[in-house]
């Protein structure tokens, strides 16, 4: 996905990326719906028994659940897609 919005250079980095998504992020949670809540950044998140962090996490009240963005800069790899699926379910107390 490209965020031409954010007018990031291509030398800015993914803190830098993550930064100008903050800036956007209220604006972009009023048009969400109010379901969504933003927990943190750069969260600490147990998966089994490693330890993992997370860019952005959301907390849907609906649905009950929550709602990870992970950020990456460059070309998606199939290292990238192969560690979002080794996430099981998450559980209570997992997230710190």
């Amino acid at each position: 996905m490209v965020l031409e919005f954010l007018d990031l250079k291509d030398e800015d980095s993914e803190h830098e990326l993550e930064d100008a998504l903050i800036r956007k992020l209220e604006d972009c949670l009023l048009e969400l719906g109010g379901d969504f809540t933003f927990v943190g950044r750069q969260r600490r998140l147990r998966i089994g028994d490693e330890w993992h962090r997370i860019d952005l996490l959301f907390f849907h009240r609906r649905w009950s659940c929550l709602v990870v963005i992970d950020l990456k800069i460059g070309k998606l790899t199939h290292a990238d897609t192969g560690q979002h699926q080794r996430i099981p379910p998450a559980r209570n107390g997992q997230e710190k």
